[in-house]
């Protein structure tokens, strides 16, 4: 399977924890992503690469199953190569990069697919430390990255700041990943919500993401899975309104007109580029 250039939801899950599979392959999420960074412990790095391979193959069994993926350890650690062997094996649709800080990295990712076969595994990067973020728009230029998410809460730390419910502390680090992204022509994905049973601010905080023109969401627990996908997707609302502005654009644009009114708001071709985008999104 081939990963879509969208991914609405990436729903991440320990990788030593093979019993969670079943609930991953039917949590709703466009994307699931085995674990072997953050919630893998170092004494139990390789247990679970030793049973990568069993989850990805419940996950595929499902109908209607995400698309899978495997985190490894960042490029730098004497754990990297065994894990992208180990999600190669795996048959995974891709792995995800984190701390991703320079374009060396990048291409010791291809160098490691290569060598592991499977040179045609999406990758999408993690944009997380004061470099990476500083270097985002070199990283993401070139061909080897996919997709690429901000990580707040490592970019914070290592800045030695603070983490707040407003998120203000690290808007220009996520704007500035967007933006990189979106000159890049990859897709993006949004901070993780550590608060996982507090929907409204999840929901608040992809909102925000959305507004700043990320295309998706991270999510640590299945709950989010609904709300991102609620977010990031567009609703029936969304999509009569675009379809409300193209038509009512495109016919005072036959009477030689360049600005309308819909629903008591001027619209212009930036607007209706915009209203095509979200109709395109929604089939």
């Amino acid at each position: 399977m081939t990963p879509p250039s969208r991914l609405r939801s990436l729903l991440f899950a320990p990788a030593n924890r093979p019993e969670l599979a079943p609930k991953l392959a039917r949590s709703g999420a466009d994307g699931v992503v085995l674990d072997l960074e953050d919630a893998v412990p170092a004494g139990e790095k390789d247990a679970a690469r030793a049973v990568v391979g069993e989850s990805a193959a419940t996950i595929a069994g499902e109908p209607d199953r995400p698309f899978v993926f495997v985190r490894v350890n960042a490029v730098p650690t004497a754990w990297f190569g065994a894990d992208v062997a180990a999600a190669a094996a795996a048959g995974v649709e891709g792995i995800v990069v984190p701390k991703v800080e320079a374009t060396e990295q990048i291409a010791a990712v291809a160098g490691a697919l290569a060598d592991a076969g499977c040179p045609d595994l999406t990758v999408v990067a993690g944009i997380e430390s004061a470099l990476g973020v500083d270097r985002a728009a070199t990283l993401l230029a070139g061909d080897g990255v996919a997709a690429a998410y901000f990580g707040a809460e490592d970019y914070i730390a290592d800045l030695g700041g603070m983490r707040t419910e407003s998120s203000n502390e690290v808007l220009y680090a996520r704007s500035r990943v967007v933006l990189a992204a979106r000159l890049a022509g990859v897709a993006t994905l949004d901070q993780i919500v550590t608060a996982y049973q507090d929907d409204a601010r999840f929901r608040a905080d992809a909102a925000v993401g959305r507004a700043l023109g990320y295309r998706g969401k991270l999510c640590i627990h299945p709950r989010q899975v609904r709300l991102a996908n609620q977010v990031f997707g567009v609703s029936p609302e969304e999509a009569e309104r675009a379809r409300r502005i193209v038509d009512t654009y495109e016919e005072a644009a036959r009477r030689g007109a360049g600005v309308v009114s819909v629903d008591g708001q001027l619209v212009d071709e930036p607007m209706v580029r915009l209203a095509r985008a979200l109709l395109a999104e929604a089939g």
